[in-house]
């Protein structure tokens, strides 16, 4: 049976682990589930449990707050789960997270966020560098005479993740003298909201633009309602990242909206969940670091990457 919780605060009254059926029970440490990005990766790890039948998850939110997701770990850690996964957002690093649960000998996997510093067992999760490549080469095709690209990060300056995408998308368009590139001031916080009053921004003083591309998608359906409120959607082409399914249904439909790269919770929770198995089961040679697949997503192909029973 699987039990998802929305708090570590509960204990586990089913386990599988602890009713000795061969089952395992897996705390799940999410930095923040505030966003949809994180909740569906959630949602994704606990359906994948269900679908085993003999893994219980253990679910905390952190709130954003990286001194109370080393306290989730350990209350998780006291619950004596088999494993734990981590969904560490936009946090870099956790190195008292990953040395206590070693302390405890249980293997952690980490989906999505690599960690800059600690020891962790596998890490499943994007190639954001490719992705942020394939959206300039996306929009250096779709803009053959060039123009000024937006660019909308979520913050904070340091994430590695919203970086890391950037830089791709820069490393086409800079080499090309047709492109000019204005960096928003100001970040979305990887939320709608906060893309729409970037967005906003923005145009005020930059009327001319011909594209944006934004570090997620939920930011670049926020930029979105900004150009269209603008009465800019004709001239102004949208360009995101992770496949969020509100994304694929603009860009089918479409909409200015023309493309992002696929970094899908589902498939990235599953595989996570997966992996901790895998490595409790005992499997020799268990990868350490899996890049999940990527490929752009266009109204051309946008269809095959709906999943109406996905989180995200």
């Amino acid at each position: 049976m699987l039990t998802a919780c929305s708090s570590g605060s509960e204990e586990p009254t089913t386990g599988a682990a602890a009713s000795g059926d061969g089952g395992y029970t897996i705390g799940v440490a999410n930095f923040m589930l505030s966003g949809p990005y994180f909740s569906g990766m959630d949602k994704a790890i606990a359906a994948q449990a269900q679908k085993k039948g003999n893994v219980e998850i253990i679910s905390t939110d952190a709130n954003g707050d990286a001194a109370k997701l080393a306290s989730n770990v350990e209350d998780l850690l006291t619950k004596n789960v088999d494993a734990v996964i981590i969904s560490g957002g936009p946090l870099e690093s956790a190195p008292a997270v990953l040395n206590s649960i070693k302390a405890a000998g249980k293997p952690v996997v980490l989906v999505d966020r690599k960690f800059q510093t600690g020891e962790y067992t596998s890490w499943i999760g994007p190639d954001n560098e490719a992705i942020g490549r394939q959206n300039g080469e996306y929009l250096s095709t779709a803009l053959p005479d060039g123009g000024k690209v937006a660019i909308i990060k979520g913050g904070p300056a340091d994430n590695s993740i919203g970086l890391a995408r950037t830089n791709g998308v820069k490393s086409v368009l800079s080499a090309n003298s047709k492109f000019t590139l204005v960096e928003a001031p100001d970040f979305g916080n990887w939320g709608s909201d906060g893309g729409l009053t970037v967005m906003e921004s923005l145009l005020a003083t930059n009327k001319d633009i011909k594209a944006v591309f934004c570090e997620n998608d939920a930011m670049c359906l926020g930029a979105q309602r900004a150009i269209a409120d603008a009465g800019l959607s004709d001239g102004i082409i949208i360009a995101g990242v992770d496949g969020q399914a509100e994304a694929l249904k603009a860009i089918l439909d479409g909409t200015n909206y023309k493309v992002t790269g696929l970094n899908d919770a589902d498939i990235i929770g599953a595989k996570g969940l997966d992996r901790a198995v895998e490595i409790l089961g005992g499997a020799a040679n268990v990868e350490k670091d899996t890049v999940v697949p990527s490929p752009m997503v266009t109204k051309d192909n946008a269809a095959q990457f709906q999943n109406p029973d996905g989180s995200f």
